[in-house]
């Protein structure tokens, strides 16, 4: 149904001004016609430019002109390189929804968390696949798309990995810490090309950015990389190996947590505070006070602020700063305990100096263990829906948001799944990964689905057959009536007779297929001939949805058996569609015209009964016929009638010498 187009609320009807109709998956944003093109129209036009990324239309400022805006609710669905993301997670979405849910304890952890996994190497191979395309493009505003998309992607899987390790794993004190840890050498990744550059150079201990890399392998609890550098220098500087081995020492004996459980916490915190002790001695002795650079590697293993602070260029963001500063000072927290922690380390590397950005926030609320506030902010923030239907999904099969339902009906998972599979049926092919989405939203899915099933194009027969397919699985009665009468038209205003009749039939829609029988045999009356021979053969007892479409069928059965030199029973079946009052009025001397080369058989067919039936057929057409003055001036129909009935006298006089004459034998 076509709205009108709504103009904005308080806008000036004396000045161009947007207004806007909603679409089923999009907003068709354009300047009204009045007045010329002014400041607001230059002002709305980049509006809806920076919404939609697509302009249809042009015209500068003319009266009569005006640009028109597509606002596309999702407008990632259309990004051809993020197909990947949406097919390959709709599996292991499907997946997951199919899983034993009877495993618990875990078990069922360990699927779920495996899922998590799942989910984030989908968007890793995305985040690759877009970078290898951002790399291999010539044209400068693609590349800045894909750029664009790389840091998007990275974002998510960073809040997606966080969310894992901290929601859907649960990781408890003591493994929590080497998560976190995992999590930050995985992401943080702008010193990797450093690290490269010193690892390949001929003599690394000499590279000017040698203890910048050996810092950094410190900050990320990166030890054994650490040492091994730092045994280079050893070699180079045998002056200074008595310095060098304690610091290695030092490193070698820093106790962290195991993911085995052998010791306690209690046990590890013993031993982690003898081990501060002993840096804390080595310091205060001034055993690297003759080196700045390994003074400052010991100061970082005691978990002095100040001297992590001092390497911010190498940790880059404040959630390093975060996993760094507990791994030296407090590598035992406690879940509960990160909120503190998490909101002092971005206070303190921020420094006042810049505010929070949106994913700070998101990943401040995931360390304060607010759910609903992740999902939340990413619903506002990221370029689709994807991300947070599926991560909700995940938390929601993790237990974890049971007793949150929104105001308006339905559950948070539900709601943001009915919005991302909506947002897949305005695309041509991803709609039916909507269709599973929808499948599994108990409350509206089903509503949703009908809707949205109604307004895909039916472009093809194919996709038509496809569309079908879907309803009749689900009992959509009335969607396959509608699909059935739409393709029904179509093929009827292409006279695609036969394709007409068989969608007709299939939507068991009694009227168009009485209307379709009636071109059927409209057509026969022109041509003398049926087109769609197997389809009208094979009705079967289809043939019975109309009095029609049941004539039609009864009078192509007549012609074979007429072929077929059958001609008693062909006789019969004619006689009796004309007698049972089957055949429409308007088709009796059709009918009567095709008796006559029964008439004039050699033997006789028709018996003296039938005759007098055919009779009194003729008589009733040419009695009863409204136009009957009309009827008698047209010559081919008098002459068809004088013929039929001298047929019919010389049929009925054979008949009764016949008739006659067995009897008297």
């Amino acid at each position: 149904d076509t709205v009108p187009p709504q103009v904005v609320p308080g806008a000036d009807p004396s000045t161009r001004q947007l207004c806007f109709a909603w679409g089923p998956a999009e907003v068709l944003v354009c300047e009204t016609l009045f007045g010329r093109a002014g400041g607001s129209h230059s002002r709305a036009g980049a509006a809806a430019q920076a919404l939609t990324g697509s302009v249809a239309g042009t015209g500068e400022g003319a009266p009569s002109s005006s640009r028109v805006f597509v606002v596309r609710r999702d407008q990632d669905i259309y990004i051809q390189t993020l197909r990947k993301l949406f097919n390959e997670s709709h599996g292991i979405f499907m997946g997951l929804q199919r899983s034993e849910e009877e495993l618990a304890g875990k078990s069922r952890k360990a699927q779920l968390v495996q899922v998590s996994k799942n989910y984030r190497s989908v968007i890793r191979a995305c985040m690759e696949d877009m970078h290898q395309a951002a790399v291999s493009t010539r044209d400068p505003a693609l590349q800045g798309q894909y750029s664009t998309q790389v840091s998007i992607l990275s974002a998510m899987e960073l809040i997606w990995n966080l969310c894992e390790i901290l929601f859907v794993e649960a990781a408890v004190a003591g493994p929590l810490l080497l998560r976190l840890l995992d999590w930050v050498r995985l992401h943080v990744c702008d010193v990797d090309s450093m690290v490269r550059e010193v690892l390949s150079s001929e003599s690394p201990s000499k590279h000017k950015l040698f203890w910048n890399v050996v810092d950094v392998f410190v900050l990320q609890g990166r030890m054994d990389e650490a040492r091994h550098l730092l045994s280079k220098e050893a070699s180079a500087n045998p002056t200074s190996m008595n310095m060098y081995k304690i610091l290695d020492d030092l490193m070698k004996k820093m106790p962290v947590p195991g993911l085995g459980n052998t010791q306690t916490l209690t046990e590890l915190e013993l031993k982690w505070q003898h081990w501060h002790e002993e840096c804390q001695r080595y310091l205060q002795d001034g055993t690297f006070a003759s080196n700045p650079h390994m003074e400052s590697i010991c100061k970082i293993l005691l978990g002095d602020e100040d001297a992590i602070l001092e390497k911010k260029e190498l940790m880059t963001t404040w959630y390093h700063f975060l996993v760094t500063r507990l791994l030296y000072s407090h590598p035992t927290v406690k879940p509960l305990e990160l909120r503190f922690y998490a909101q002092s380390s971005m206070d303190l590397f921020l420094g006042g100096e810049s505010s929070p950005e949106p994913l700070d926030m998101i990943l401040m609320a995931a360390f304060e263990f607010e759910m609903h506030q992740v999902i939340k902010e990413c619903s506002i923030v990221l370029s689709n829906w994807w991300f947070v239907a599926h991560l909700t999904d995940l938390l929601d099969h993790c237990k974890l948001l049971q007793s949150h339902n929104l105001y308006f009906g339905s559950n948070m998972r539900e709601f943001l799944l009915l919005e991302y599979a909506s947002g897949l049926f305005s695309h041509h092919s991803l709609w039916q990964l909507g269709v599973d989405y929808f499948d599994h939203c108990p409350e509206y899915g089903r509503v949703y689905l009908e809707l949205h099933i109604e307004r895909i194009p039916l472009s093809t027969e194919q996709k038509a057959l496809k569309v079908l397919r879907i309803c009749e699985q689900r009992q959509m009665h009335e969607q396959v009536r509608s699909i059935c009468k739409i393709m029904a038209m179509k093929a009827l205003r292409n006279n695609r007779l036969g394709s007409a009749l068989s969608w007709s039939i299939r939507a068991k829609d009694a009227a168009f297929a009485t209307l379709i029988s009636d071109r059927f045999l409209k057509d026969y009356c022109e041509r003398g001939c049926f087109s769609d021979l197997d389809l009208i053969d094979n009705l079967g007892p289809s043939m019975l949805l109309s009095d029609r479409l049941t004539f039609l069928g009864k009078y192509r059965e007549f012609h074979r058996l007429y072929g077929e030199k059958r001609f008693p029973e062909a006789a019969r079946l004619l006689l009796t569609l004309m007698t049972a009052h089957i055949a429409p009025c308007s088709f009796w001397m059709t009918l009567l015209t095709d008796a006559l080369p029964l008439l004039e058989q050699k033997e006789v067919i028709f018996s003296a009964e039938q005759t007098y039936e055919l009779m009194r057929c003729l008589e009733d057409l040419t009695a009863g016929n409204p136009d009957k003055q009309k009827f008698q001036d047209d010559d081919v129909e008098t002459t068809k009638v004088e013929m039929l009935r001298l047929a019919l006298a010389r049929n009925l006089a054979r008949v009764i010498v016949k008739e006659g004459s067995v009897e008297g034998s």
